[in-house]
């Protein structure tokens, strides 16, 4: 058979990645729901629930592919996963399996319509050049889908793993220079050099450019000072958590994030939070298994992470030793949400009432519990005027 002369035809294109996106419509998820709600650490086991009990997430592929696709055909707005390299022991070892978040992502975008999907990147861990291409290659295959969540890192176990000897007050000013060098290859089209305190590049030129004319929505999650000053000048969004569990301080927190971001900025900056789930048919169901996880805590691997933290210089739950020990099993000092379903729901309004403009959930197994708060807790969201139904909420 004759080769085929002239240019190779083009056989489809993909109208979705060729329409102009503009970074209002990447930071609204795409849709009209005013209170967002994302599934949180999926990829790797355990999720982030520190229990043995054998209704634990593994985190196989398989069931990160099946609740990606409820996730997306039940509107749900976003899958976020944990950055993680190693695990932390113990008897179920959480995190011991944790799927690389870059590939997770663009595995997950391909066999999904409408949910977006973040990786969640150690900006030391991988060269900003390198990082800008896959990025864009992911919000290609996502078709404007693909969003980031830049951490720093704070576990030096890890840090040791990579031999990147970067002192941790060194971290944010690293990722600024990167996340500027990313930013720059995303959007210049002739060839530039860069020249920074941690990064001196020289010929840079990337290409593709992210789809429709803007850029990924970048988010992050420092809960320091300097961490969320990162955040609110360099990125689009944050998340944010009420300090050492003190949920009274909460509402001035958004406040002030929200005021300071929103200067010089013409699309509106976007505050999240992340809490644990534990949604039951009835109050005493969800307190019962909430008990019963409880009960079963991993201590080993508990310990371990406070040894960790301790050894890093990462904040600690408040208390003695017992009491760390017992706020680690708790969730971090993050939002806990046990109930039945207009008990989740209320407790999602309040957070919307004080300015959170959605929350990255954790939950025990999302395989078992994804579907019941997709039937029964967003549709009392949407009957308080917080959501409208999944397939409506998509931007015309």
């Amino acid at each position: 058979m004759r080769p085929m002369a002239g240019r190779c035809p083009r056989l489809r294109s993909n109208p979705m990645s060729e329409r102009i996106l503009p970074l209002s419509e990447r930071v609204s998820f795409g849709n009209q729901n005013r209170f967002k709600l994302g599934f949180f650490g999926a990829n790797m086991s355990c999720g982030t629930a520190l229990t043995t009990v054998p209704e634990r997430w593994e985190a196989g592929w398989e069931d990160n592919l099946a609740v990606a696709k409820l996730a997306d055909e039940g509107g749900i707005d976003f899958l976020l996963p944990v950055a993680r390299w190693k695990g932390y022991g113990g008897r179920t070892d959480p995190a011991g399996v944790s799927h690389e978040t870059i590939a997770w992502a663009i595995g997950l975008l391909a066999q999904t319509k409408r949910i977006n999907i973040f990786a969640t990147v150690h900006a030391p861990f991988i060269h900003p050049v390198f990082a800008a291409k896959q990025f864009a290659t992911a919000d290609h295959i996502g078709a404007g889908r693909f969003g980031l969540n830049i951490v720093v890192g704070w576990n030096d176990d890890e840090f040791e793993m990579f031999d990147v000897k970067m002192p941790a007050e060194e971290r944010y000013p690293y990722a600024r220079e990167w996340i500027e060098v990313i930013r720059q290859l995303w959007s210049r089209t002739d060839e530039f050099d860069f020249e920074g305190k941690y990064l001196q590049l020289r010929g840079l030129r990337g290409r593709p450019k992210p789809v429709g004319g803007s850029q990924p929505m970048v988010l992050n999650a420092g809960m320091s000072d300097v961490g969320q000053a990162f955040a609110i000048e360099c990125c689009d969004g944050l998340f944010s958590n009420p300090p050492r569990g003190d949920t009274s301080r909460f509402p001035a927190i958004v406040a002030d994030a929200k005021a300071r971001a929103q200067q010089g900025r013409d699309v509106a900056y976007p505050v999240f939070t992340s809490g644990t789930v534990v949604c039951r048919r009835t109050m005493r169901e969800a307190e019962e298994f909430y008990a019963y996880c409880e009960a079963n805590a991993d201590w080993d691997a508990i310990d371990t992470m406070l040894d960790i933290r301790r050894r890093s210089g990462r904040p600690l739950p408040p208390g003695d030793q017992a009491q760390q020990r017992v706020g680690m099993l708790k969730g971090h000092g993050d939002y806990r949400l046990v109930g039945d379903p207009d008990y989740i729901a209320g407790r999602l309004a309040q957070l919307a009432e004080i300015g959170v403009d959605g929350i990255a959930m954790l939950m025990v197994n999302q395989a078992i519990d994804a579907p019941l708060f997709i039937q029964e807790v967003v549709p009392r969201l949407e009957r308080l005027g917080l959501r409208v139904p999944a397939h409506a909420a998509q931007h015309a």
